[in-house]
């Protein structure tokens, strides 16, 4: 089992490399604004389907921009195929990754908090 593990964890890496660069260079949906980074995918162990976890800054809409994701996800995986040698593609299923912003927003609030903090 642990192997296993090893092997999706590769296909995990690998997905995540290629469908960061299919979004960056070859996606054409203007719907699709901002940065759009791929944080991290997760294969299902039958292969089946892959969640894609991305972070998505200075969009104009995020809702939008992850509608325009997952109606792209037909073209994006018919360019992983093409480019990732397996039996069977997995379905690409779009999540959107808040951990960035979030840490983003504790930054901000660690950063008000100390200089208080050194003023007593």
């Amino acid at each position: 089992m642990p192997e296993n593990r090893t092997r999706l964890g590769r296909i995990d890496e690998e997905y995540k490399k290629e469908i960061s660069h299919i979004i960056s260079y070859e996606l054409k949906n203007p719907n699709a604004t901002g940065l759009i980074s791929v944080t991290k995918v997760k294969v299902t162990n039958d292969l089946k389907f892959a969640k894609v976890y991305v972070s998505i800054l200075n969009s104009k809409n995020i809702k939008e921009t992850l509608k325009a994701l997952k109606k792209s996800s037909g073209f994006i995986r018919s360019k992983l195929a093409s480019r990732v040698n397996l039996r069977n593609t997995p379905e690409l299923i779009f999540e959107l990754d808040d951990s960035l912003e979030y840490g983003a927003r504790i930054d901000s609030i660690l950063k008000e908090i100390m200089p208080k903090k050194e003023e007593e």
